[in-house]
């Protein structure tokens, strides 16, 4: 068994790279060629906090991989991550668990990567400003890939503490430090909202964290944070005033996804009026972003799939490269 840690990871694999693969496994589930049970939650209310478990079978990969993931939000105040994984791989050629990796690096790249195709094929080709509602673990993946697809020109950054907002600013310089774009801090969402092209919605917010009605038209969203049927981080009037609500999965949206779900429970929207899956987009069956005065919104969860296809590549270059730590159980 190969054991491969986030710096391999991060040598090895790139966000184009991670895109391109996470368009590939979204055809693949959209033809279904992948096998995907909803995650299981288990819940650690004592510390609320949870742990959730992700397998999934790409036929035409050979791999099946589960994934397990702490989130622990009081970690943030104590030095340790708030987000910790490993991802499990075996060959389903003959059984074999060939490997075990770090998958808190690797969830922030593929949850990105999601939102780098749900970009790609929704936002207006043009799209210069991009506003970052919520500054936490998934903001720098999220900034990275839609930096993969657009030629932004201006960042904008909103978070609850400012300093989280800081660390983040220094870190997308760091990462792009012959860019010339700017970035600036914003201390109001709806502002920060109004201003931009493509706004990401990445907090853990019950409540929506800004006003729909101040979107500019043409504006893309995806809206990644919240991942459970209680979290709403968007409100209603944004999905009322979309002309295509897109999901990574319908099974996932219909359990997980509290944007939907909550204004549908309310009577508010309708998930019928869901318009499809970024699947049928990538593979052509639907069209994406026909007019530039659409307003287009992504919602993703997060599906296991996505895991194993990174997961395998990133084991398939590290055997290739003599990367990462051989041992035998």
């Amino acid at each position: 068994m190969l054991v491969i840690n986030k710096e391999t990871i991060k040598e090895l694999y790139s966000m184009e790279e991670c895109i391109q693969d996470v368009e590939k496994a979204f055809s693949y589930g959209h033809r279904n060629k992948t096998l995907t049970p909803v995650r299981m939650s288990v819940p650690h209310s004592k510390y609320e906090a949870e742990t959730l478990y992700m397998p999934s079978y790409i036929e035409p990969e050979n791999y099946t991989a589960v994934k397990v993931v702490s989130i622990f939000p009081h970690n943030s105040g104590g030095g340790k991550p708030v987000l910790q994984g490993v991802i499990l791989l075996t060959d389903t050629r003959t059984g074999e668990h060939v490997a075990l990796m770090d998958a808190s690096y690797l969830t922030v790249l593929r949850t990105g990567a999601s939102s780098g195709v749900a970009t790609k094929y929704l936002a207006q080709e043009n799209s210069k400003v991009c506003s970052v509602l919520g500054c936490g673990a998934q903001a720098a993946g999220q900034i990275q890939a839609v930096m993969s697809v657009m030629e932004l020109e201006h960042i904008i950054l909103y978070n609850r503490t400012i300093e989280r907002a800081e660390v983040l600013k220094n870190e997308i310089h760091s990462l792009y430090p012959d860019w010339i774009g700017t970035i600036s801090i914003q201390a109001d969402a709806n502002a920060a909202a109004a201003q931009s092209d493509i706004v990401i919605c990445s907090t853990k917010s019950s409540t929506p964290i800004f006003d729909g009605s101040v979107l500019r038209e043409g504006t893309h969203i995806n809206a990644i944070g919240s991942y459970q049927a209680h979290m709403q981080e968007v409100d209603v009037q944004t999905l009322i005033r979309s002309n295509k609500v897109v999901v990574d999965t319908l099974e996932g949206a219909m359990h997980e996804a509290g944007d939907l779900l909550v204004p549908h429970k309310k009577g508010e929207w309708n998930t019928d009026l869901i318009y499809g899956e970024i699947g049928e987009i990538v593979c052509g069956e639907k069209a994406g972003r026909e007019k530039s005065s659409e307003i287009t919104f992504y919602k993703s969860v997060g599906v296991g799939f996505l895991d194993t296809m990174a997961a395998s590549k990133v084991y398939r270059k590290a055997l290739s490269e003599e990367k990462g730590y051989s041992f035998s159980l």
